[in-house]
């Protein structure tokens, strides 16, 4: 290998920089820098370079131009096993630059600070994605870091060897490459939702992510996965075994129901259906009425509840096996209870959804879908009243829980509740009849009647038959967004039935 001999430090987080530098200098290493980090390097007593002194060319324009230069560039790009370029090298007096540090301006964190357009803008780096990729293009003779994570392992092979090996020189140019596709698309995504009146959905779609985790396996066992993003940011295990591709996918389903109320309440999930879901004065009243829905299918599920689990509820959520709970808190003395069952998931949800959603993005043979999520607030003084018979106080409250249930089942989805439980859930059948017979059937299951309840349908009835088998389970009341040509026909049949129903407009299909 060779010898590192000169190295380029410029870096926004000087998270352990100095010790860093230390290294590279008792190793004979020359440093070069610029503006901060240069004062920062000389103010521990290194011996340093200002970038100026290389170039020749003061720094100008507020810093904008420092490092965009051939006396910089050329030391990162010229190719050691090109004769053509060492004598271009030699002509021009270019000295090689072995080693390269970069840590870009922190754009996104400027961005989500709520900054202004301008300042923004003036956080965009320019020079240090140049050099970056001047110098991962070049790896082959280049050392190029852009993570503090890295300079443990540089710093080891410098003291060894002199220099770092061609494998991991070549894996710190993938990480850069990463790096800088990743604030590109933060950029562009920024000045795109600043030009953009499209509803929110962008004319690129610009997708980059890190790794977060790699998982074990997918959906099933023969589907390699791994989870990228910031799903931990929102949610904290704190007990259990690793999760895997579908506990995640069933959590964030979990959260997103439970988000729905603000009473205590409690929701259990099963492939990211509710098979029950419940409202109470308190978290162990909703969740013991939330699992009289379907307790066959509650075994094995997520639950996800609103409130800090304490003991007593603790104890109960013991007695059924469970592959996750999640909660916003847990007593320690619940913990203790809960951590019993060694391979169960516990999970901390860390803080109510800010506000709506990001983009829903699906994969498809050669493309994507992209959506805005279906999170917008309900509003029920929009909501119309379709039959004769308005519903009652106590209807309408049923009905308005029950809408917030139903949009959260795949279609087609029915579902009967009354005002603080669900009594049965159909979900993902391919006839809406078929829908509430199962849920009619689960009702039954669970020894839970139906008479006087309410029913909720995720999209309109296509014909009265829909209609006629809620009435005939017990139903008093209806729900649904409306919309089908046989509107009229459904209406006489809740009025000849004294049925109330209620429109809503809005159409809740999930697939």
């Amino acid at each position: 290998m060779a010898t590192i001999r000169r190295a380029l430090l410029s870096v926004y987080d000087k998270t352990g920089i100095i010790d860093f530098a230390r290294t590279l200098v008792e190793n004979g290493v020359m440093l070069i820098s610029t503006g901060g980090t240069f004062s920062v390097l000389q103010k521990a007593g290194l011996p340093v370079k200002q970038v100026q002194e290389i170039t020749g060319f003061p720094e100008m324009l507020d810093g904008r131009v420092k490092t965009l230069h051939p006396m910089i560039h050329g030391g990162l790009l010229a190719r050691r096993d090109q004769d053509a370029h060492m004598q271009q090298i030699s002509e021009h007096g270019i000295e090689l630059i072995d080693l390269l540090v970069i840590s870009l301006y922190p754009f996104e964190e400027t961005v989500a600070a709520g900054a202004t357009f301008g300042e923004c803008i003036e956080q965009i780096d320019i020079g240090g994605p140049s050099m970056l990729r001047s110098a991962a293009k070049n790896h082959a003779a280049v050392t190029v870091v852009c993570d503090p994570a890295d300079y443990d392992s540089v710093a080891r092979m410098i003291v060894d060897h002199g220099d770092t090996t061609p494998e991991l020189r070549k894996i710190l140019a993938a990480k850069v490459f990463a790096l800088t596709a990743r604030y590109d698309n933060a950029i562009a995504t920024f000045l795109l939702e600043q030009t953009e009146s499209s509803g929110g959905i962008p004319a690129h779609l610009l997708i980059s992510s890190e790794k977060t985790q790699h998982l074990r396996y997918g959906e099933n066992p023969h589907q390699p996965a791994a989870l990228y993003g910031s799903f931990f940011d929102a949610f904290d295990k704190l007990h259990g075994k690793e999760l895997s591709y579908n506990n995640i996918v069933d959590i964030d389903a979990a959260a997103a129901l439970i988000e729905e109320f603000d009473s205590p309440a409690a929701a259990i999930i099963k492939h990211t259906n509710p098979c029950g879901c419940a409202i109470g004065e308190s978290l162990l009243e909703a969740y013991s009425a939330a699992l009289t829905t379907d307790p066959a299918s509650a075994y094995g599920g997520i639950i996800a509840l609103n409130r800090e689990v304490d003991i007593e509820l603790a104890e109960m959520l013991n007695e059924m096996f469970s592959e996750v709970i999640i909660a916003p808190s847990f007593a320690e003395d619940a913990l203790d209870i809960l951590r019993r069952k060694r391979d169960r998931r516990l999970i901390r949800l860390l803080a109510r959804r800010p506000g709506p959603l990001p983009l829903q993005v699906k994969s498809v043979r050669n493309g994507y879908l992209c959506q805005m999520a279906d999170a917008e607030p309900e509003n029920p003084k929009a909501w119309e009243v379709v039959s004769r018979r308005q519903p009652t106080e106590d209807e309408r409250t049923a009905l308005e829980f029950a809408w917030r249930i139903v949009k959260h089942v795949k279609s087609n989805a029915v579902v009967y509740t009354d005002n603080r439980r669900t009594l049965g859930i159909g979900a993902g059948q391919m006839s809406r009849v078929d829908s509430s017979t199962i849920a009619a059937l689960k009702a039954t299951n669970a020894s839970l009647s139906l008479e006087g309840s309410v029913v909720a349908s995720d999209a309109f009835f296509p014909f009265a038959d829909g209609l006629l088998a809620a009435v005939k389970a017990g139903a008093t009341a209806v729900i649904q967004p409306g919309g089908s040509v046989r509107d009229e026909e459904v209406i006489a049949a809740a009025d000849e039935h004294n049925i109330s129903m209620i429109f809503t407009g809005t159409r809740h299909f999930k697939h």
